[in-house]
């Protein structure tokens, strides 16, 4: 009360003020108006209550003389905010009254319902508060309400029923509750209903008959009603992100006018009704998300003006309908995330300017067809995710179009097509978890615009080339579990942007750690381990202050101390130095590692007493073994009192002595038989056998290490899957 009292109390005083003056009665009405307004851009600066009307001010338009009266109202996109006073109701002729897209808060006055000639109200794009006010009502000659991008909540009134003429009712994204008012059946010219984003609940209204409804982003549930296929008119339907269930009616394809369809991100079950392929003139259809199941219906082949299919994520099964390579107008077609199988279409991209095609995650077989660039329009092509085979055709290899290049995780084969390097608009390539081999080309200093490299767990060899230092734009980087070998090129730092490098388990990549690497100031995880590296850490490393996923340097030939600078690295989640030659004791500054999760240190020379750090009273003893002079925590008491580890060992030993030298013996002597078997019947490379019998990090061991009994790499190998793919794009 006291709010609305002081509005009142404004317009009195703006009464009094302008009474006697030139100004008339709606020139006060509107100057009330903006003495609660900030127009911090003077668009209102010639509104002056010296003029007789208000008809020549800035966003007001009225009547013809010889009465002429308020009758449109526009102050949209003048960056003005305040509130809105009750005043605007004395504007007993106003038909247009448009607010949008300014900074006005408050409640919406209820007193607009005073203004019954209203034909357009605009309230969207502002910072309104409150519910709807019922005597909007009143409005039986509004025709659009739009009301969008505010912060109402709510229930929708009843009394929107009233309004006879409203044809468009926009409220999506504010924080509109219930259920949508069954008075909305009697708006017999109502068009569009678009509430979505908001939190909406309850069944969808059968008494709508709309051209678009659109009720997106709420909180609906029950089944989609079969009396939605009456709605003979209705042209868009979007009901995606809420909780519907059930099975979708056949009844939709009674929607003859019907052009774009989504019940996407719901909990809908069953197949996709073949009566879908009913609606000619559908050109969208989004099912994805949901727990559909069955196979594609071939009736869908039949949309001719159909463009964009999404069916993903869900369970569908069976082969991708062979009709869909004759569909002209299809620009987008995905399915990924189901269990479809058999070949895709061989002429699949002849007929079609497709953009988008995304096929993973599938049991998809065969080869990749030659065609699907043929329109050279695709941007996007995945295949992750398969059972493909054969080589990348160059009908993909020369797509000048294409942007993004997914094809990881199938069985195929080939060199690297250097003939990828020439598209200039290839952002990423994903080669990973296939049989790829041969070296990498220094052709691939041309992909200027490459922003992800995955090239893991094939059979590339050789050394990196250096032009991989053209690649300034490159922010993901993994070329693990390969069989490179030589150096890092020192020309890998021109990749300022990195964020993300991984050389790991490749075994063959020696020499030292280039100290410049501490300039990849981006860097969020790097992992090098599984390799020959040897000599020391560079305390460079600890400049690397964004490291935050991982720094990986385990299983190498590391040697001499844990550089203190390795503390500095303060957003570190996790850090494995262990299976290296590492000594010295663990650095006091490893306390400044807040973020730490995990450390890994086992396996060193390392000695001293453990630091004082709390995050080590949290830590497995395993994380520590294997270093014979590390003492302290949890290792036990430094001095006189052993490590429990050396403990148990000792009181072992002497009992045990004599039954182990007897074991051993036996086992010698077995082994020289075994030895002679295996040299004469195994078909490894001998290099292999020698690498197991050392215990060496190498990705082609099939022994466990003598010490872990883990295959080498392999916890740097888990954190790289759970982290390195797992986050998608950085």
């Amino acid at each position: 009360m006291g709010y609305r009292a002081l509005q009142l109390g404004v317009m009195l005083a703006f009464l009094l003020a302008y009474g006697s003056q030139g100004v008339n009665h709606e020139g006060w009405l509107l100057l009330a108006l903006k003495s609660q307004m900030v127009d911090t851009l003077h668009h209102l600066d010639n509104w002056n209550a010296r003029d007789p009307t208000p008809c020549a001010w800035r966003g007001v338009n009225c009547s013809l003389p010889p009465s002429p009266a308020v009758v449109s109202l526009d102050l949209s996109n003048m960056n003005l905010s305040g509130i809105v006073t009750p005043s605007i109701g004395g504007l007993a002729e106003l038909t247009y009254l448009d607010l949008s897209f300014n900074e006005f808060y408050g409640t919406i006055p209820a007193e607009i319902g005073n203004c019954s000639k209203l034909e357009v109200l605009n309230l969207f794009n502002n910072n309104f508060i409150g519910s709807i006010p019922p005597e909007l009502g009143k409005l039986s000659k509004l025709v659009t309400f739009n009301l969008c991008n505010n912060r109402l909540h709510g229930a929708i009134p009843d009394e929107i029923g009233n309004m006879a003429s409203l044809e468009n009712l926009v409220g999506y994204s504010n924080n509109l509750s219930g259920s949508i008012p069954r008075s909305i059946g009697k708006l017999k010219n109502l068009s569009t209903v678009r509430l979505g984003q908001n939190l909406i609940s309850g069944n969808i209204p059968v008494e709508i008959d709309l051209k678009i409804i659109a009720l997106y982003d709420n909180n609906l549930v029950g089944q989609i009603p079969s009396t939605i296929g009456n709605i003979r008119s209705l042209e868009r339907l979007y009901l995606y992100r809420n909780s519907l269930n059930g099975t979708i009616p056949s009844e939709i394809g009674n929607l003859s006018l019907g052009k774009e369809i989504d019940f996407s991100e719901n909990y809908l079950t069953g197949g996709i009704p073949k009566e879908l392929g009913n609606i000619p003139g559908l050109y969208l259809l989004y099912l994805f998300q949901n727990q559909l199941t069955g196979s594609i219906p071939t009736e869908l082949c039949g949309l001719r003006n159909l463009t964009k299919l999404d069916l993903s994520i869900n369970s569908l099964t069976g082969p991708i309908p062979a009709g869909f390579q004759y569909m002209r107008k299809l620009i987008q077609l995905q399915l990924f995330n189901n269990m479809l199988s058999g070949n895709i279409p061989p002429r699949f991209g002849i007929y079609s300017r497709l953009w988008v095609v995304d096929f993973s995650n599938n049991n998809i077989t065969g080869q990749i067809p030659e065609d699907l660039c043929r329109q050279s329009n695709l941007i996007l092509l995945n295949l992750g995710s398969n059972l493909l085979t054969g080589n990348i055709p160059h009908g993909i290899t020369n797509c000048k179009s294409l942007v993004q290049l997914r094809l990881g995780d199938n069985s195929l084969t080939g060199s690297f097509p250097t003939d990828l390097c020439n598209l200039v608009n290839l952002t990423t390539v994903e080669l990973g978890r296939n049989k790829f081999s041969g070296p990498i080309p220094p052709e691939i200093g041309n992909c200027t615009s490459l922003q992800r490299l995955d090239l893991t767990n094939n059979y590339f060899t050789s050394e990196l080339p250096q032009e991989i230092g053209n690649l300034s734009k490159l922010v993901v980087f993994n070329i693990s579990s390969n069989r490179l070998r030589g150096n890092i090129p020192l020309e890998i730092f021109n990749c300022t942007v990195l964020q993300r490098l991984d050389l790991s388990q490749n075994s063959r990549i020696a020499l030292k750690i280039p100290p410049i690497l501490g300039k990849l100031s981006r860097l969020t995880a790097l992992h090098i381990g599984g390799n020959q590296f040897s000599g020391g850490i560079p305390k460079e490393l600890g400049l690397l202050s964004s490291l935050q996923i991982a720094l990986n340097l385990s299983y190498n030939n590391l040697s001499g101390n844990i550089p203190s600078e390795l503390g500095n690295l303060a957003l570190l989640e996790n850090l494995f130095l262990n299976n290296n030659k590492l000594t010295g004791e663990i650095p006091a500054t490893f306390a400044n590692l807040s973020s730490l999760l995990e450390l890994n240190v086992s396996y060193n020379d390392l000695s001293g007493a453990l630091p004082p750090i709390p995050i080590f009273d949290n830590m497995a003893v395993t994380c520590f073994i294997g270093n014979r002079g590390l003492c302290g925590g949890q290792l036990g008491k430094c001095g006189s009192q052993s490590s429990p580890s050396s403990q148990s060992s000792n009181s072992v030993s002497r009992p045990m002595g004599r039954i182990i030298a007897i074991i051993a013996a036996v086992i010698g002597g077995i082994s020289l038989v075994l030895i002679g078997i295996i040299v004469y019947h195994m078909r490894k490379p001998l290099e292999t056998l020698r690498c197991c019998a050392a215990g060496a990090a190498n990705w082609a061991c099939t022994c466990a290490t003598p010490r872990t009994g883990r295959r080498p790499g392999d916890m740097g190998k888990e954190l790289h899957q759970r982290q390195f793919f797992g986050s998608g794009y950085p």
